[in-house]
């Protein structure tokens, strides 16, 4: 399996988060997602570690959610 590039399109990005190219768009304008701007044409590329450090953050966000909103089953009548 070949090494995964240092640098990330925002398209290879989405693949990964499995979401649109405009939701990683959106992520990195609001800088929730370090990214930086290349060459003329300013294209966007995410470092690898910062999507997995994207990745990580968003678990911990999601393990403080679920422990602050308990998940409780209503009773059901048959």
């Amino acid at each position: 399996m070949p090494p995964t590039p240092r640098f990330l399109t925002l398209a290879d990005v989405a693949e990964v988060l499995n979401t649109s190219s405009a939701q990683v768009y959106a992520l990195v304008r609001r800088g929730e997602l370090p990214a930086i701007k290349i060459g003329g044409r300013g294209q966007w590329r995410v470092e690898s570690d910062k999507l997995e450090e994207y990745i990580e953050k968003m678990y911990v966000e999601a393990r403080r959610f679920v422990a602050d909103h308990p998940f409780v089953e209503s009773d059901v009548s048959d």
